[in-house]
């Protein structure tokens, strides 16, 4: 059992600071997207440059989903990509948006993120899911005939294992006593990644509230559930010695352009991309003059625009009142802004125009 010290420790490594004007601490949720023209090596340069202005603008953190098998997406390594990132930032927290454990050996995950934690000391996450971030027969490929039967009913007993390897504390007589996950603390006194539990349903918000851990919610694909989750959340919260209360975090998708018309015409691309994902046909993430010459049947225009109706886009003006208003009717303790569409570079700008509405401290200016 960690003592209060410890606590403290945690809880830092858990609650952002508030930035300018902002109603919570801002983070980026990055998926890495591939545009129509564009490749997945521009995608990744263009997470550099993401991760790069969120830390001189004083966004708190930048995660990276698992996606798997999705044309549109690059982020199938989170660790691999988390890595890379940490070697061109110096002060931003990293972290995974999330890792999708089903997927994966606990001891592989653990030992991903130990190497993580020993290149960038105290500034990883470990944001954990149990949907397999795909279709089903991927999520198969993915997981061998050996483990087939491991779905995400065994969510807990995964994650209570991946604790104790991140912990090194196994009971003796346990199979895995011996076991050790390295880099981690078998090799001496070692901190280790804040563990997050991800969820777009209750199941998660339960969960991470009976464990006292923090809690990312998929807003931004399942609007519908987010209040529900979040008072489930709350209260189920036990204190724990990670956090005595409880921390919500909130997934957004956010996009501000110097134009209602100019983000409209990225979102849209963004929207047009997850119904054809959500219709059995993943692709690129299409040209804004392609989305615009498409011809929507009815239910399509409507899926389009319900999709629509739950992203904050616009002027930097009205992203800020609309991310201001989320914060008022959820109660979020942080937002998570994800800026979907076809445009590295309208992504970019859109990060560095919420800083600016917000007023947020631009590097070597000092302080906000």
């Amino acid at each position: 059992m960690a003592d209060t010290g410890d606590v403290v420790d945690a809880a830092d490594a858990i609650h952002g600071t508030v930035r300018g004007s902002a109603p919570v601490p801002l983070s980026v949720l990055d998926l890495v997207t591939v545009g129509a023209g564009s490749t997945a090596h521009a995608s990744l340069r263009t997470s550099v440059d993401i991760a790069r202005l969120a830390e001189a603008r004083g966004y708190h953190r930048h995660w990276v989903a698992e996606h798997h098998s999705m044309p549109g997406v690059a982020s199938s390594s989170p660790a691999v990509i988390l890595a890379h990132l940490a070697a061109h930032t110096s002060r931003i927290r990293l972290g995974s948006g999330g890792v999708m454990l089903p997927n994966h050996a606990p001891l592989a995950i653990a030992e991903q993120f130990g190497t993580l934690e020993a290149l960038a000391p105290g500034r990883i996450d470990l944001g954990l899911g149990r949907a397999p971030g795909t279709d089903g027969r991927t999520a198969t490929a993915l997981r061998g005939g050996g483990r087939l039967d491991e779905g995400a009913e065994d969510f807990p007993r995964q994650l209570a294992e991946l604790t104790r390897f991140l912990d090194d504390d196994f009971p003796d007589g346990h199979p895995y006593a011996r076991v050790h996950a390295v880099p981690g603390p078998v090799q001496g006194p070692a901190a280790r990644p804040p563990l997050w539990l991800l969820g777009s349903s209750g199941f998660s918000a339960a969960l991470a509230g009976q464990l006292g851990l923090p809690f990312a919610y998929a807003h931004h694909f399942s609007a519908a559930g987010t209040i529900p989750a979040l008072e489930l959340y709350r209260q189920s919260f036990r204190p724990s010695a990670v956090l005595a209360e409880p921390y919500a975090l909130i997934g957004v998708s956010a996009l501000a352009a110097d134009t209602e018309e100019a983000a409209r015409a990225q979102v849209l691309t963004g929207a047009l991309s997850m119904l054809r994902l959500r219709s059995g046909r993943p692709g690129l993430v299409p040209t804004p003059q392609e989305a615009a010459a498409y011809s929507f049947s009815s239910l399509e225009r409507e899926f389009v625009d319900s999709w629509l109706a739950n992203v904050v886009y616009g002027t930097p003006g009205a992203v800020r009142d609309g991310l201001d208003a989320l914060v008022k009717r959820t109660g979020a303790d942080e937002l998570m802004l994800t800026a979907t569409g076809h445009s590295g570079a309208a992504r970019l700008r859109s990060y560095g125009l919420v800083a600016d509405a917000y007023g947020m401290p631009v590097e070597g200016a000092g302080p906000a």
